[in-house]
């Protein structure tokens, strides 16, 4: 062997007989790589957010809010112009104008804090176009508390899921308040968490089905139907077995929400809401009462059935019945 070609494999041998690296420390020192980038893109997307408000607002404020709307907005242009030539197309005409509607459509600056370390620029760009207002801070509090990516946050706005929670439908001082706590406290109620009506499209049911036929199809895409209903639920049984007065009950579906520290009962029904599911439901909320430890009685429990409402395909959802024990 040549000398040349001797030094040449000299090294790749001894890379060979390194020992190799203890999977403990090669784990630890992945995290804590992809730990600090995560913290340095969370800083630097906190940063440009909170710098966007500001822009939106000093803007605002000095030009905007004036008498003077059409020199305002030939302004706008103007310094949308000078701020692209320095610091690049981040700065354009329409992207300003994102961020005076973004000061304009969040006010409170404090708010704008609590909200930058867990939503991005393009969370923000996906709400600022919600016309009402409390709208806009129902889906922001959801984005925090379930860490929604922006291509949740979309497809729960497009699937109106607002409109679809208890929330909604209370008055405004009440659902205000509810939705501070949420967002200062991390408390989540029962009018925050469900909906009515699920929707259930991706079943691919067919116009005739059977309440077993729904369950099946509910069992095989668990993983979808468990992003229907929310983060914090966990799936606990099917088919759940209960001996009441020495019969057989089984209910159809049983979870657990975390947050909320509740067990959820589903039971099944096709066509319209009877009196009779109502009593089914209660039985079913008196047995799993009875049955659970007694170190967790302090626990609150809600129980609610789901039957199908015939005029539409795909909502399967009514809310029939909610109790704290």
């Amino acid at each position: 062997m040549s000398e040349e070609k001797r030094k040449t494999a000299e090294p790749s041998k001894k890379l060979d007989d390194l020992p190799p690296v203890p999977k403990e420390l090669l784990g630890d020192i992945r995290s804590l790589i992809e730990e600090t980038r995560s913290a340095v893109a969370t800083t630097v997307n906190a940063g440009l957010t909170m710098l966007y408000w500001r822009i939106g607002k000093r803007v605002n404020e000095e030009i905007l809010k004036g008498h003077r709307a059409e020199y305002g907005k030939r302004i706008v242009v103007s310094l949308s112009r000078q701020l692209v030539q320095e610091y690049g197309n981040s700065f354009s005409e329409k992207n300003l104008r994102r961020m005076i509607q973004f000061a304009e459509v969040f006010p409170d600056e404090q708010i704008v804090v609590s909200l930058i370390r867990h939503l991005s620029w393009t969370h923000f760009l996906a709400l600022i176009p919600l016309k009402d207002p409390l709208q806009r801070e129902f889906y922001a509090a959801m984005c925090r508390a379930e860490g929604w990516s922006v291509r949740t946050l979309r497809k729960k706005i497009d699937s109106m899921l607002y409109e679809r929670t208890a929330i909604s439908k209370k008055p405004e001082e009440l659902a205000k308040k509810e939705l501070a706590k949420l967002r200062e406290e991390d408390r989540m109620s029962p009018d925050l968490v469900f909906r009515d009506p699920y929707v259930l499209d991706f079943l691919n049911l067919k116009d005739t089905f059977s309440e077993r036929d729904l369950e099946a199809a509910i069992l095989r895409e668990l993983e979808l139907f468990l992003l229907e209903l929310g983060v914090g639920f966990s799936f606990v049984a099917r088919q759940k077995r209960m001996v009441i007065d020495n019969e057989d009950h089984y209910l159809d579906l049983l979870f657990f929400h975390r947050k909320l520290r509740r067990l959820v009962a589903i039971e099944l029904k096709l066509g319209r809401f009877k009196a009779a599911y109502k009593g089914q439901m209660e039985l079913y909320l008196r047995w799993l009462e009875n049955t659970r430890p007694k170190k967790e009685r302090n626990l609150r429990w809600g129980l609610y059935s789901v039957p199908k409402d015939r005029t539409s395909r795909s909502s399967y959802w009514s809310w029939t019945k909610h109790r704290s024990m």
